[in-house]
């Protein structure tokens, strides 16, 4: 019988989280659940740092970006006895289960830890928005209008000076961000990770639009993009987090000076970096993370243990976790072929 449940968030932040912990919080309680927060993702777990929440800590909070609860890359199982130590404060805390909202990473590990005998569900939370299954993760839909807005805000400067402009958004192995970002943005090329580059393509746009008079150019491209030729994504630190993942930036930079070599025409980058995932979440971002909250507490109630609470095709429902994690969601392929006709 449920008593009392935990929700952490891991990973990135992103806006609506805090929608999805209220709603949690509030379906919770019409079964007569107790709510505990735990502090900075999996290391709050391991360390014991919970809390409980009241109508008083969700109050307001669904409008708020971020999370109240703290956030972390913390992996579990590259800590000495960390799955232990999750299962003693499971027991200290008398937690019968823990919600997960994050993304493949912090899924990934409650989908691990269900094998040890501790029971919980996922939340898709990412701004890439590459959780199969899901039509939206919590986050994208707040990401994406930053950046539709600041690639609208770099046309005026383009033009005025002349230049080629790269914006470069994050997307690990994902471009749906940098898609339909960039379409929506109204940007001359987009590189996405799937599809590796040829810069000859570049330069040909820039040509034709020079040809044509337009004397500047919207690049976008996610963070994983890669030229064809090169094996490896780009990183400018080298730096490994705790699940393995190579902290990617810099291909921006990289493309630019291949142009400037190329052409001789004037090429600036913007990285746009944490303000991708930064303030307030849209409306549409908030009734994501109120959907899924909800359903994720009626996983539990139902005993649906190891499930993502998922939105599919429009219908909020659930898939395994496992199969949520290991499957990929692909782009819109379709949809990337008509931005090759919006220059």
């Amino acid at each position: 019988m449920i008593k009392k449940i935990g929700i952490l968030t891991g990973g990135g932040d992103s806006p609506a989280i805090n929608a999805a912990t209220k709603a949690i919080f509030l379906k919770a309680s019409q079964y007569g659940y107790k709510v505990m927060g735990i502090k900075d993702g999996w290391e709050g777990m391991i360390e014991g740092n919970l809390f409980e929440i009241t109508r008083e800590t969700v109050s307001g909070i669904h409008a708020e970006g971020g999370t109240i609860l703290g956030t972390s890359r913390t992996n579990p199982f590259k800590v000495e006895n960390g799955v232990e130590k999750i299962k003693e404060n499971m027991e200290k805390f008398e937690l019968d289960a823990i919600i997960t909202i994050g993304g493949d990473d912090t899924n990934g590990a409650i989908t691990r830890l269900t094998q040890y005998g501790i029971k919980g569900v996922g939340i898709p939370q990412t701004i890439d928005n590459d959780i199969a299954h899901s039509d939206y993760a919590i986050g994208y839909e707040s990401a994406l209008e930053v950046v539709t807005d600041c690639i609208d805000r770099l046309h005026t400067t383009a033009c005025s000076h002349h230049r080629i402009m790269i914006v470069e958004v994050m997307g690990r192995y994902a471009g749906h961000l940098a898609l339909n970002g960039g379409i929506a943005g109204g940007a001359d090329v987009i590189l996405i990770p799937e599809v590796p580059f040829d810069y000859d393509d570049i330069i040909n746009v820039i040509e034709e639009r020079k040809a044509e008079g337009r004397e500047f150019c919207i690049i976008v491209v996610a963070e994983g993009a890669k030229p064809a030729e090169v094996e490896g994504q780009v990183s400018s630190s080298g730096e490994i987090d705790s699940f393995g993942h190579v902290r990617l930036g810099g291909v921006g930079n990289v493309i630019a000076k291949e142009i400037e070599k190329r052409t001789g025409y004037g090429t600036r980058v913007t990285i746009l970096g944490h303000l991708q995932r930064g303030g307030k979440s849209t409306g549409f971002d908030r009734i994501v993370g109120i959907k899924l909250g909800v359903k994720a507490v009626e996983l539990i109630h139902e005993g649906k243990f190891g499930e993502m609470a998922v939105i599919e095709n429009g219908i909020v429902t659930s898939v395994p976790l496992e199969q949520a994690i290991k499957e990929e969601k692909p782009v819109d392929m379709e949809l990337y072929e008509i931005s090759k006709i919006m220059h």
